[in-house]
């Protein structure tokens, strides 16, 4: 049996706030991913309500410039939703290094979920989910410490290579 191992999956980490990570979202297989999905499925159902649950007072809200991400529409969303909003013109182009979940917890996680071969989607996802809810608070917050020190590398930069500055 063939099937595919891409998953696409959306979270938020947090070193602030009562619940220090938002639930696993899973995106519907297939589904193209436009500013709307993005913003009435993603952003308003699933993780602004988690965020908005486990820091209600303040957080910092900051995405890579995917198109969907970057739609005026989106942009003016989350300037009203979000205390504090990283506009796109302030974003890198690909902000992979200054994403966490991107540079340290996905890294962590793709151990766990590779260790043995995987013989559905359904149970790919498993694998994620649990490995996401392994996680430790202490290696999230680790990761969050990290970020103005690689901002300032990217700056530094100038949205070149920045790992030998780290």
């Amino acid at each position: 049996m063939r099937f595919s191992h891409f998953v696409m999956a959306s979270v938020d980490v947090s070193a602030l706030g009562r619940t220090p990570r938002t639930n696993l979202q899973f995106l519907d297989p297939g589904v193209k991913i436009n500013g709307q999905y993005y913003r009435d499925t993603l952003l308003r159902r699933d993780l602004l309500p988690d965020i908005k649950q486990s820091s209600p007072d303040y957080f910092t809200f900051q995405q890579d410039g995917a198109p969907a991400h970057r739609a005026r529409e989106t942009v003016n969303l989350l300037r009203r939703e979000t205390p504090d909003f990283i506009p796109p013109d302030l974003w890198p182009p690909n902000s992979r290094d200054l994403n966490p979940v991107d540079y340290k917890i996905w890294g962590i996680m793709q151990d766990g979920v590779y260790a043995h071969k995987i013989t559905s989607v359904d149970e790919l996802k498993q694998r994620i989910s649990d490995e996401w809810n392994k996680i430790d608070q202490q290696l999230i917050d680790s990761a969050v410490k990290q970020w103005c020190k690689r901002l300032a590398a990217c700056i530094s930069a100038r949205n070149g290579h920045l790992e030998h500055m780290l």
